[in-house]
């Protein structure tokens, strides 16, 4: 159960370092992560005095 256990553990930290490395070398090889960037205008009606 011990061996299981620290199996698991390790894949998730090498999980977690990769994602890390992801996150910091992907632009590097053509990753975006930046949000698509649209202006969006709604009309709204405002019932006051």
């Amino acid at each position: 159960m011990g061996k299981l256990l620290r199996a698991i553990l390790f894949l998730i930290v090498l999980a977690a370092i990769a994602l890390v490395g992801y996150a910091y070398l992907g632009p590097m090889f053509g990753a975006d992560f930046s949000a698509p960037q649209s202006e969006t205008r709604i009309p709204v009606e405002l019932n006051g005095s």
